[in-house]
């Protein structure tokens, strides 16, 4: 008999988590014959099986009737060599390529049999993941594939693709401004672009699934070909992997692109998605459905998804959007089967919904729950609103715009959202109780694609920046004092920072909030910044080498942060803490951070002793700035100081 070559071309075979032996679509290939399984309702009156010469277009060259072999499973053995071809299945909802196909067509409309073992570029079997010792270690730098490279200025060849990623200038830039993880927005096969119409430039964030476990068409450079968007992929996060670059996806369980068009509708009806009890389609996604990730084929579905990523595509990490729809038991269950590949895999994502979901909030991935999932962690939009106002209301300020009772809410976004006891929990903005339990748990940020970026925040919120016009002098120099204060609070914070692509160039979206499907000439970086504004960028790379090369600002553990960070006693609109006694056996014995949002000089009081000043007026040079002695310091407006003894 012949050995059988198995090609895990679209669907793979999924381990049972459920009494019986359930499975997705799977598929056994050989050179003499393809057996097709779908996981369907023992109601179909019937599920048929096309078979195609093309992705997209013309007529089945076979209809096969599948027949029920077991509960929920349907199965047709087609004779001869498929390699190569098409596939759909119907239960009489419309075709599709199944739930769990690996290859598709154009627009993934069909499943395609492909060698996968035939997409991975050389030397990809040697391709190892970057080492990251604890999350901590991170600095995760988020981008959309499009707005990184589209631009003409940013003479790159491959623009908008995932090729772009490899390439020389790319690889070189994201190294020397010292991030170590890209999160890439979603990347999996979407609906909102027309693969076959990408001439006409359309843009979407990517927020829409289709096929869940195949990279988008839209960002290869041949999406007709269903080897070609696999193997760009893989080249891509090979190329990072080489510059010591981990890979972050960015993944959309929570909600499909619609219900009645979905892989998972014309599947399985209803089974995947959450019902209120009168019977409509639970919204807290706001996107008109949510996906049931408690249901057992469903939770299935994603931890095989995720380990499929993870294996076949070596990703390093990964983003839950709106993680708050998903039941704990399941983030627990991925959790679970990523800590079997590789423990260092950093698992992250919103700990919110978009509305209410038909399941109990104490059942539900939240950020109130995130102590109940160890080794996951979530946004702290305490910090994030704190630093430049709150995300649904663009014009209202913050700590930036020297608004005060801002302090606590940065203080608590400062110790990873920790309990610390110098933070009172009842001046936090959001959370009253402390929501992580390691500071590896929580995100630092103040700004990601979904908002306003922060300059555009900046000028809409702080009233000094608010103008009709283009910014003088003075107000250019303000605004870049208070962007550089913003991020300094990010990366000598105790969580994991996480940057949006751009704001090393003062990116704008010309204003606008919700930029998703918004054109290049509003999504796009203008990489003239870096000439125009390079300070800004010298700037980032400093605060982020200061955190990659001095361990006290990345203890990565509670008890460290409440052993070693202290925070000091300072004027109104001002956080000063100091890290003490070579906090994570760093070489300084004592950090001292002050961030000072006064639109005028403030004077601080300090431990005696003598300092180096390592970081003042917008300048970092680790070597020294300049000595002090005392137990005072002046820190300029708008402006934060660092110094150490």
């Amino acid at each position: 008999m012949m050995k059988k070559m198995i090609l895990t071309a679209i669907v793979s075979l999924l381990l049972p988590m459920v009494a019986t032996a359930q499975t997705f679509n799977e598929m056994e290939y050989t050179p003499e014959q393809t057996t097709f399984r779908l996981f369907a309702p023992n109601s179909a009156k019937s599920v048929t099986l096309r078979l195609y010469d093309k992705g997209q277009g013309g007529k089945a060259l076979k209809t096969v009737k599948m027949k029920r072999t077991a509960d929920e499973q349907w199965t047709a053995t087609v004779k001869g060599n498929l390699m190569g071809r098409f596939y759909t299945f119907d239960i009489g909802r419309g075709e599709t390529p199944g739930v769990f196909a690996k290859a598709v067509g154009v627009n993934g409309q069909r499943g395609a049999i492909i060698n996968m073992a035939a997409t991975n570029p050389e030397g990809w079997e040697q391709d190892r993941r970057p080492v990251v010792k604890s999350p901590a270690d991170l600095i995760i730098y988020e981008m959309h594939h499009r707005d990184f490279s589209i631009d003409k200025s940013s003479e790159l060849e491959h623009k908008g693709k995932f090729l772009a990623l490899t390439e020389p200038k790319a690889i070189r830039h994201l190294k020397t401004l010292g991030i170590n993880a890209v999160h890439i927005l979603p990347s999996y096969d979407y609906g909102s672009v027309d693969e076959t119409q990408l001439d006409k430039n359309k843009y979407n964030w990517g927020y829409d699934p289709v096929n869940y476990n195949v990279p988008e068409g839209g960002y290869s450079t041949n999406p007709y070909d269903p080897a070609c968007r696999i193997n760009e992929f893989k080249q891509m996060v090979q190329a990072l992997h080489k510059a010591g670059i981990r890979v972050i996806l960015d993944v959309v369980y929570n909600h499909t692109y619609d219900i009645d068009h979905s892989n998972f509708q014309r599947t399985y009806p209803d089974y995947f998605y959450r019902k209120n009890a009168d019977g409509t389609y639970s919204n807290g996604s706001g996107c008109g459905n949510e996906t049931a990730s408690e249901r057992p084929m469903m939770r299935q579905f994603m931890v095989e998804s995720v380990r499929h990523w993870i294996n076949e595509y070596h990703i390093d990490g990964l983003r839950f959007d709106l993680m708050g729809i998903h039941d704990i038991e399941t983030m627990n269950a991925i959790r679970k089967a990523v800590d079997e590949i590789d423990p260092t895999i950093f698992i992250y994502g919103e700990g919110w919904s978009a509305g209410n979901c038909a399941y109990p909030g104490e059942k539900l991935g939240l950020k109130a729950n995130i102590s109940k999932m160890p080794g996951i962690a979530a946004f702290s939009d305490e910090i994030r609103d704190a630093l430049r106002g709150p995300f649904d209301n663009d014009q209202k300020p913050a700590f930036l715009a020297c608004i005060p009772g801002c302090e606590e809410s940065i203080k608590f976004g400062i110790v990873g959202g920790i309990a610390h006891p110098q933070v009172d929990m009842q001046q936090v903005n959001y959370s009253k109780q402390p929501w992580a339990t390691e500071p590896t748990q929580m995100i630092s940020y103040v700004s990601c694609h979904d908002d306003m970026c922060l300059v555009d925040r900046l000028k809409a919120s702080v009233p000094s920046l608010q103008s009709n016009r283009r910014l003088s002098k003075g107000q250019m120099e303000e605004l870049i004092r208070l962007d550089l204060l913003a991020q300094t609070a990010v990366f000598t914070s105790q969580g994991v920072p996480f940057m949006l692509c751009g704001e090393e160039m003062l990116r704008d979206k010309k204003g606008v909030h919700n930029s998703f499907e918004s054109p290049d000439s509003i999504n796009h970086l203008d990489w003239n910044n870096l000439k125009r504004y390079p300070q800004v960028c010298n700037y980032y790379k400093g605060i982020i080498a200061l955190r990659n090369n001095h361990p006290a600002f990345r203890l990565g553990s509670a008890d460290l942060v409440r052993k070693h960070l202290e925070f000091l006693d300072a004027p109104k609109n001002v956080v000063a803490f100091r890290l003490k006694n070579y906090a994570g056996r760093d070489d300084w014995r004592d950090i001292i951070v002050i961030l000072n949002a006064n639109r005028e000089e403030v004077c601080v009081d300090i431990p005696n002793g003598h300092y180096t000043v390592v970081c003042e007026h917008g300048r970092i040079d680790e070597k020294g700035l300049r000595q002090l002695s005392g137990d005072k310091v002046d820190v300029s407006l708008q402006s934060a100081l660092i110094l150490h003894d």
